[in-house]
């Protein structure tokens, strides 16, 4: 199949999972997780009308970008996510880059980015990601400290948190990653009285999405559902 006809499928996947969970299929959004996919796969998703994409790494993207449209002769304009972890010495350059920061996991590198964002006189939107998996791969801060990390951003004024992020335990029965999306949500609810901006929940992948979706994520991010296998690591 196309990937415009992946997309199409998956938006119809979208509806019905949110048909389940009494949602308008509107409060979901789909983010195309173009991260090692060349170029060519990223404008034929834009030629399908997604414009939301997910990229991984810093400079994969930025070798990727003399390839793509210009965002302002697209309407809706294209929006790119990093991710990925982020590095510290490379917050400049990603404050630049993206339009938003899904990784954000430390105050060091928030002090960098609103430092970089206020040079470029943008406030860049960012999400925390809580590491809710025991994994050493996965990434996050401790649920624990979302609280305080939360009172620790408020000064920091060229960043806006919007939301929070996570990446569950990979299973093969999506419906084990509910405790996770769950969970996140739980923090979400509870910590929105220190932040009111804090509204998103991006969970949710290829094999789990509609579980996702079920548990109240406003983004999903899917890949392989319809990019295929990546072609490259």
């Amino acid at each position: 199949m196309s990937i415009a006809s992946n997309l199409q499928q998956l938006r119809d996947q979208i509806a019905t999972a949110c048909a389940r969970a009494h949602r308008d299929p509107s409060t979901v959004a789909l983010m195309a997780v173009s991260k090692t996919h060349p170029p060519e796969a990223v404008l034929e998703a834009f030629a399908a009308g997604q414009r939301l994409f997910g990229e991984n790494r810093v400079q994969e993207f930025a070798s990727k970008l003399p390839a793509l449209p210009n965002p302002y002769s697209l309407i809706p304009n294209p929006c790119f996510h990093l991710i990925g972890p982020l590095q510290n010495n490379k917050t400049s350059k990603a404050a630049e880059l993206f339009d938003a920061i899904d990784t954000l996991d430390s105050l060091k590198t928030a002090e960098r980015l609103n430092s970089a964002a206020q040079t470029l006189n943008k406030t860049l939107g960012v999400l925390i990601e809580i590491k809710l998996s025991h994994e050493d791969t996965k990434h996050g801060l401790a649920p624990q400290d979302l609280p305080a990390f939360l009172t620790a951003l408020q000064p920091l004024q060229h960043i806006e948190v919007r939301g929070l992020m996570t990446v569950p335990a990979f299973t093969e029965d999506p419906e084990l990653a509910r405790p996770t999306f769950q969970h996140l949500r739980r923090l979400r609810d509870d910590n929105q009285p220190l932040c009111p901006t804090l509204t998103e929940l991006s969970m949710g992948m290829s094999h789990d999405f509609q579980v996702a979706i079920e548990e109240g994520s406003t983004t999903v991010r899917l890949g392989t559902a319809i990019f295929g296998k990546r072609d490259y690591a």
